[in-house]
């Protein structure tokens, strides 16, 4: 069932995963020049994986176990990523390599509370069922 409120949250997860960190710069270089995922493979690679992630848990929803478990994956991506960001950010030696922080680095934020809120949801989904099938 495609009309759940999880899969709003999950789609959500996959654009802003996805689309935004492409259009919005991570941080700024020594020359001011914005730096974007697009050109750094690692990132690149991390938030598309990530996305792909989301649009494959949407269409799992027969299964909401393995749903669950690609959610928390998802999370445990973004952790990796958020992690990263903060590692670069954290060793800047002068003029390195990320002189400024950009928007961009708090992609992975918004992208794991979207996934928190749609596991909170598909556990909500697994708990019904199993309430409903105790009644028969």
């Amino acid at each position: 069932m495609l009309q759940r409120v999880q899969t709003i949250y999950l789609v959500l997860a996959a654009a802003v995963s996805a689309g935004l960190s492409m259009y919005l710069p991570y941080g700024l270089d020594k020359d001011a020049v914005a730096l974007y995922s697009k050109t750094e493979p690692f990132l690149l690679t991390m938030f598309v994986g990530s996305a792909i992630l989301s649009l494959i848990s949407v269409f799992l929803f027969k299964n909401r176990k393995l749903q669950f478990v690609l959610g928390r994956i998802n999370i445990l991506l973004n952790f990796i990523l958020l992690g990263v960001f903060v590692y670069w950010s954290l060793t800047v030696s002068g003029e390195a390599h990320v002189s400024e922080k950009g928007i961009g680095m708090i992609i992975p934020v918004i992208s794991i509370v979207l996934l928190v809120m749609a596991n909170k949801a598909i556990k909500k989904d697994e708990n019904l069922v199993k309430s409903v099938d105790r009644l028969r």
